[in-house]
């Protein structure tokens, strides 16, 4: 099993879902509304449907909020006409980055995420020039107290998973320590469930563009790709940003 996994980017990750809520907020009615207009408003059968919803329970997002995104989509409400668009890019550093947005307006997306990248020294490449860097899979991340290396790999491992990687280094008993726990696409919901009923405290779920390799960076390397992230993050069409970093 892999032994690194960067816990401090976790953290970090989960300070700025924490800090930035109702951004998130927003970004996953959208995802909602475009799932249910595409697949129907039935999770059971609309799997698109189904992830954003599990994104929006572990992002704590009350109910009657999600059933109005999903009506809205589903065509029982006004809505605008949002889809899925993808852009690919650099950071620093040579870093690959994958930047996944919902738009409306493809011209005004482009516009800001193209600024984005250039203000931090980084340029948007053309379509597939770092996708074949990553690979789709799901990704659990498993963070709390007591829980000991062993366990939480049996557990996942014995749950159909493919990789769990553990913090590094391992926390002691009463320390936060965050596993991600990797899965193929077929087996993620399965490997979740059975997580969650091993009573494993599961802090996040999704399916993830997960890099196949990984570059080694300096300290001010490091500084300006996260910068360059958080940028991205905070555009309102932007749902998810992936690097390889």
């Amino acid at each position: 099993m892999a032994k690194h996994n960067k816990w401090s980017k976790v953290k970090h990750r989960k300070a700025v879902v924490d800090k930035r809520r109702g951004r998130v907020w927003t970004k996953i009615s959208k995802a909602l509304m475009v799932a249910a207009k595409i697949g129907g408003p039935d999770p059971d059968s609309n799997l698109s449907l189904r992830y954003a919803m599990d994104e929006a329970r572990y992002a704590n997002m009350p109910r009657d909020t999600v059933e109005r995104a999903i009506q809205k989509g589903a065509g029982l409400g006004d809505t605008s006409h949002f889809e899925n668009v993808r852009y690919e890019g650099y950071a620093p550093g040579g870093v690959a980055v994958v930047v996944d947005a919902l738009t409306d307006n493809r011209t005004r997306t482009i516009a800001l995420v193209r600024e984005t990248f250039e203000s931090y020294e980084g340029r948007v490449g053309a379509s597939g020039c770092v996708a074949h860097m990553f690979a789709y899979k799901g990704q659990i991340v498993i963070v709390g107290k007591n829980l000991s290396d062993d366990k939480v790999i049996e557990a996942a491992l014995d749950a159909g998973a493919e990789d769990v990687v553990s913090p590094d280094p391992l926390p002691d008993e009463d320390e936060d320590g965050g596993w991600t726990v990797l899965t193929d696409i077929p087996s993620f919901t399965r490997v979740r469930a059975a997580l969650e009923k091993a009573k494993l405290p599961v802090e996040e779920a999704s399916l993830a563009m997960i890099p196949l390799d990984t570059l080694d960076l300096t300290d001010e390397q490091t500084a300006a790709v996260e910068e360059l992230v958080e940028a991205l993050e905070e555009l309102d069409d932007v749902q998810k940003v992936y690097t390889n970093s």
